[in-house]
């Protein structure tokens, strides 16, 4: 069955099928959480039950009928999805209008068309209030998902529109369990990936990777430094995130994935400075580690805890990543007089 591939979220998928099988199946959703845990995922194997042609039970899809296979390639005639252009911040109107018009037409099959904005945080003024329209008068038989990190990005008048929908994050089991479906074998590789992951699957398929744990080496050795190179460490930060490219989300995840090693970094120091016993920390990095919790003591280490978390909330709400980066750096390395 395709809800098999959704790990976690067993109480999402139940309060759907529960009032798909009453009659009360709403037509607008909005799936909200942090990136990486699912929500894509869970909107695409939502759209292959409601378009099933073959349907084995209530809301669930067969995998096998043309309609499952057609939308798993993206290819329905009713399955339709927005996404946030390769190099832009935000969703153009004139993309939203193109995608409303689809939605607009009669399906093709069955009776139902399923429309997915993607990146619903990316929504401006102009085509969030093209899609108003839409929202407030769904075409017959269309269901319509948004995705978003978050409540606050969204306009009061979507908001009202749509049910939210909750999604948290996964366990570090249900995150090893979807590594070892990705192909990470070694059971000890896959239990470090999911416990530094913070329950987002991208997060641990990015960590899956030689190129991040070099990027850690070079920013944790700069921060602890006696003298930190700002200027070499921003460059190294900055040139990991571009690496991933055009695609947006993709440098979020990169950028927070640095932020995490770093939280990491300063709580294991924390615990070194308040005298509590840390295990698990390599010949290299525990000399580091204690050199930081003596520098800066409990206090100071706590308040740069704090800041790394704010930071890392900046990331999500889409503050320029540079600004991001060179405000971390400037307070972990800055040296205590």
């Amino acid at each position: 069955m395709s809800w098999d591939r959704v790990r976690g979220h067993a109480d999402v998928q139940q309060s759907f099928r529960g009032a798909f099988a009453a009659g009360r199946f709403g037509q607008s959703f909005l799936l909200v959480g942090p990136d990486g845990v699912g929500k894509r995922l869970f909107a695409r194997e939502l759209a292959k039950a409601l378009l099933c042609e073959r349907p084995p039970a209530p809301l669930t899809a067969c995998d096998a009928c043309p309609g499952c296979a057609q939308v798993g390639a993206e290819t329905h005639p009713d399955y339709h999805t927005l996404r946030t252009p390769a190099g832009k911040q935000e969703l153009p109107v004139d993309e939203m209008r193109a995608f409303c018009a689809k939605l607009a037409r009669k399906p093709s099959r069955g009776n139902r068309t399923v429309g997915v904005v993607i990146d619903a945080d990316d929504f401006n003024n102009e085509s969030a209030n093209s899609f108003l329209k839409t929202l407030e008068e769904p075409p017959p038989g269309a269901v319509l998902i948004l995705i978003a990190t978050g409540l606050d990005r969204q306009l009061p008048t979507i908001l009202s529109r749509c049910q939210v929908v909750r999604f948290q994050p996964l366990s570090a089991a249900d995150v090893a369990k979807v590594l070892e479906s990705e192909g990470v074998t070694d059971p000890a590789r896959r239990e470090r990936l999911a416990r530094l992951a913070g329950g987002s699957v991208a997060r641990a398929v990015a960590l899956d990777d030689d190129a991040i744990w070099q990027v850690r080496e070079t920013l944790i050795a700069g921060v602890t430094s006696q003298r930190p190179n700002f200027a070499r460490l921003a460059e190294t930060w900055q040139k990991f995130v571009e690496d991933a490219g055009d695609d947006s989300a993709a440098k979020r995840t990169r950028a927070s994935v640095v932020i995490g090693f770093l939280v990491d970094a300063l709580r294991q120091a924390l615990r070194l400075a308040l005298g509590s016993e840390v295990t698990g920390l390599d010949s290299a990095d525990e000399p580091r580690l204690r050199a930081l919790a003596e520098r800066h003591g409990p206090d100071r280490l706590l308040e740069l805890i704090e800041k790394c978390v704010e930071a890392d909330y900046r990331v999500e709400r889409r503050v320029q990543l540079i600004l991001v980066i060179e405000s971390v750096l400037e307070q972990v390395t800055r040296v205590p007089k």
